[in-house]
């Protein structure tokens, strides 16, 4: 596990501070979450508050230094990172997921393991480069998606909003992606659009490594369906990749409930969450 793994799973990232005047300083029990004055987007405050919970833990369980400390832009020293790793593998213990269960999620997600599934795609690439202002961003994006959202020409806008606002090169082609499969597609963004019934222009921004996607269906082609003996042990692993985003979610709250928190909402738990 690494901060940034820890921030996104638990709590959200993104973002970049602005310096503003009389910004009171959020910390968790005394230790200060940024340098006074800068004001952090709220995700962005909520991750390090989240790394910082776990830091402080980590120290109380002899795992790190006592004169370990954070700095003021949010990083975490290497044995920090190592502490919190080692932490987490202590407190998280998930149990490995039952067949019964594998089969009842199969069941409820008959297409999600498809095979030879197919989407003629186009999209609207906002990519989030170095430097640029996430929350303008994402502002711009909404807005292009509702607009798109609200058109009934037959495509004319979508293809014009690709031409001016697109960051990837089928943006001159109106967002052309042609015809792709899963394994064409980075994987969280496979995740959002395959396996499901959804044609046209999506309510939601489809967010991927990239940046924020603007997506429109085109067409489906279902794929072959696969038995559960061909995909257990797939479904297996995101079970238990579920139950440990869960499980930390859970630790974090009970952390929260016993910490002193300043200046950042977090949900806290006064009873201990994690068996």
């Amino acid at each position: 596990m690494t901060t940034t793994t820890c921030g996104s799973h638990a709590c959200g990232c993104g973002g970049s501070a602005a310096p503003v005047a009389d910004t009171p300083v959020a910390r968790i029990n005394g230790i200060a979450l940024h340098a006074p004055g800068e004001q952090l987007p709220e995700e962005l405050l909520r991750q390090r508050a989240c790394t910082e919970l776990l830091r402080q833990q980590a120290q109380r369980e002899g795992l790190l230094a006592q004169d370990d400390a954070p700095g003021m832009d949010g990083a975490t020293s290497i044995a920090a990172t190592q502490a919190i790793e080692q932490l987490l593998e202590r407190a998280l213990q998930v149990p490995e997921p039952s067949e019964e269960a594998c089969r009842r999620y199969h069941a409820a997600h008959p297409t999600l393991h498809g095979e030879g599934e197919r989407l003629r795609l186009r999209h609207v690439l906002f990519a989030v480069t170095p430097g640029v202002d996430v929350k303008q961003l994402r502002q711009r994006a909404e807005s292009v998606l509702l607009d798109l959202r609200c058109a009934d020409d037959g495509g004319v806008r979508f293809a014009e909003a690709a031409r001016q606002w697109s960051n990837c090169p089928s943006g001159q082609q109106g967002g052309e992606l042609g015809w792709l499969t899963q394994a064409d597609c980075a994987p969280e963004f496979a995740r959002e659009i395959f396996g499901k019934a959804e044609v046209g222009v999506l309510s939601r921004l489809v967010h991927s490594r990239f940046g924020l996607h603007v997506v429109e269906v085109c067409e489906r082609e279902a794929g072959r369906a696969l038995v559960f003996e061909e995909v257990q042990a797939s479904v297996a692993l995101l079970l238990r990749q579920q139950a440990w985003i869960n499980a930390l979610r859970q630790y974090l709250q009970l952390l929260a409930g016993a910490a002193e928190v300043e200046g950042v909402q977090l949900d806290a738990a006064d009873t201990p969450l994690v068996q």
